[in-house]
């Protein structure tokens, strides 16, 4: 065995294992938070009622918001580097081949009932939760390599042994799942009562939740409150040993209207929220005239860039012609004003985007030289290239004798950014003789209507994830949600090279082999020829990408919004009121 990831921290030479204390403080001093004082509520909102408190009984981003401070994972996100570090694993080694996975357990960490964490704990929950078909929120996709789950194995009290059929060079990321508890479990056999253990936890049940996590579920009062208290026994500390967390309470208002929470958070009876650029302005312009809060941006490693994509597939023959000639690809993407979707639509709070990769990422290549600039008169010419002419005089360039060059351009009406940039980019277009006919549906039809294959183009969104593997269902072609290019993939699921061009199948070869690839540097270099060959070659055309926004108030300490708001990211144990 060789060690593949033991993360000290600068406190203990390589192949030792840091103190938890020694852990958590770095993490601490890393990241800038600063030892904050102990007490007082901290008070969020929250966007709807939670269907359930057991984290595999729905899908559901309220229970994962809640869940987040209660239950943890074996990795975790580092406040500062955005890389995976130990959580409930404190340090791993894996095998040459990259098979085998030795998990080496914290010890002293305790469930807030008292019961002590062990393998027990970790098995259990994979191999009965987790891998289990029968639970809705099961993991399997996710961990299943060389088409067979991963097997979870105890060695002792405080190591398990995960083994994979197939290498793989992102198996880390996915362990950001939670563990439950076997004690509270493993009576029912979820394995054998699956229901049963989806109806456990509900919530009605706040109190009987038993996680590791610094915070514990006490109370929720249906459609209005969630509360939460400090976990006394909690096993991070900070840069003085002061244990965490610091608050004593975390509120959680169901509020379902932006613009109610806006006005909650104003009124003082919340002390953040999350923004969009439409209420940037605003909200800022009250920072600046002296409002008791503070605008918080930082670049975002997640969130959901909108792209344009064109059907290579389209049912019009001539149309789908077009959409595959690079040479208009190019001239839409000369055609985007990004300048101005970024100014107007997002108030500035957007960069350019990356190519299927947050330019934050570790694994982002720079490739915005290849987005171009705004050209409509590059654009023009590109079009001629292709012989693209007005023949009947009427505005709109022909694709074939008396038919225009015009398609329906599909975009989700309950969108703040969509709709704009279908009229901005509608109007850019029919200046450059390109006859864009706008088709609003709902944001969640987009994706089932492009996957029906039943568009000509569409703006649509993918969210960005810290590693490529965990999107190559989108990117590699022939995969499942590939969607413009449904070809490459036929009706039995198996690839069909014959319809792919020569950078797809390149493209396709690259995911392949970063599937099994452990080595980092090489994994990078494969990524980053992908980003360079998706620049070039526009299988969709990136718009832009959204900044992480937040209204705080001055009375909260150590505020974090460097990731932006996802699970098993927990910045509420750093957070103290001044």
């Amino acid at each position: 065995m060789r060690t593949q990831w033991v993360l000290a921290f600068g406190l203990s030479v390589l192949g030792s294992i840091a103190p938890a204390q020694q852990v958590a403080g770095a993490n601490l001093k890393n990241a800038g938070i600063v030892p904050g004082k102990s007490g007082g509520t901290y008070t969020l909102p929250l966007g709807d009622s939670p269907q359930t408190f057991n984290y595999f009984g729905a899908i559901d981003n309220n229970n994962y918001t809640i869940l987040n401070n209660v239950l943890e994972s074996l990795v975790q996100y580092n406040l500062a580097t955005y890389k995976l570090e130990p959580g409930l694993a404190e340090s791993w080694t894996t095998s040459k081949d990259g098979k085998v996975w030795t998990f080496n357990l914290r010890k002293g960490v305790k469930w807030h009932d008292g019961k002590t964490f062990d393998a027990d704990d970790v098995v259990f929950t994979y191999n009965n939760i987790i891998l289990n078909p029968g639970v809705r929120a099961n993991q399997i996709p996710n961990l299943t390599f060389g088409g067979e789950p991963i097997k979870v194995e105890k060695v002792d009290q405080y190591t398990v042994r995960m083994t994979l059929k197939q290498a793989a060079g992102a198996f880390l990321q996915p362990l950001r799942i939670f563990i439950f508890p076997q004690h509270v479990f493993a009576a029912i056999n979820p394995l054998k009562n699956p229901d049963k253990f989806m109806q456990m936890w509900g919530t009605d049940e706040a109190s009987s939740v038993v996680g590791t996590g610094p915070f514990k579920l006490s109370s929720y009062v249906s459609g209005q409150k969630v509360t939460l208290t400090r976990n006394p026994n909690y096993w991070k500390v900070d840069t003085k040993g002061t244990k965490l967390p610091y608050l004593d309470r975390l509120e959680y208002l169901v509020i379902r209207d932006p613009q109610a929470q806006v006005a909650q958070f104003l009124a003082g009876n919340i002390d953040e929220i999350n923004i969009n650029g439409a209420q940037f302005p605003d909200l800022k312009q009250k920072e600046i005239s002296g409002a008791p809060f503070k605008i918080q941006r930082s670049k975002a490693l997640f969130g959901s860039p909108p792209h344009l994509a064109f059907n290579f597939d389209a049912k019009d023959p001539q149309l789908a012609k077009v959409f595959r000639d690079l040479r208009f690809r190019q001239a839409i993407q000369s055609a985007l004003n990004r300048p101005r979707i970024i100014s107007d639509i997002y108030n500035t709070v957007a960069v350019l985007p990356g190519h299927g990769v947050s330019p934050i990422s570790e694994f982002y290549v720079n490739t915005r030289n290849q987005l171009g600039r705004y050209d409509l008169k590059a654009a023009a010419a590109k079009l001629d290239a292709m012989g693209l002419k007005d023949t009947d005089r009427d505005g709109i360039r022909n694709i074939a004798p008396g038919k225009n060059l015009e398609f329906d351009l599909l975009y989700g009406t309950d969108s703040t950014i969509y709709p704009a940039v279908t009229t901005i980019l509608q109007n850019d277009l029919k200046s450059i003789g390109v006859k864009a006919n706008p088709k609003g549906i709902l944001v969640s039809n987009l994706l089932s209507t492009g996957m029906s294959g039943n568009f000509e183009a569409m703006i649509l969104a993918f969210g960005d994830q810290p590693d490529p593997q965990l999107r190559r269902e989108i990117w590699q072609p022939g995969q499942a949600l590939h969607y413009w290019h449904l070809s490459t993939r036929k009706a039995d699921g198996t690839l069909n090279t014959v319809t792919m061009f020569p950078w797809e199948k390149r493209i396709h070869d690259i995911f392949e082999q970063g599937a099994t690839t452990i080595d980092p540097i090489k994994r990078r270099a494969l990524y980053g020829e992908w980003q360079m060959l998706f620049a070039k070659n526009l299988p969709v055309i990136m718009i832009a990408k959204a900044d992480n926004l937040a209204a705080v108030s001055n009375k909260v300490g150590n505020f974090i919004y460097n990731l932006g708001p996802i699970p098993t990211y927990n910045t509420n144990t750093f957070i103290y009121m001044k």
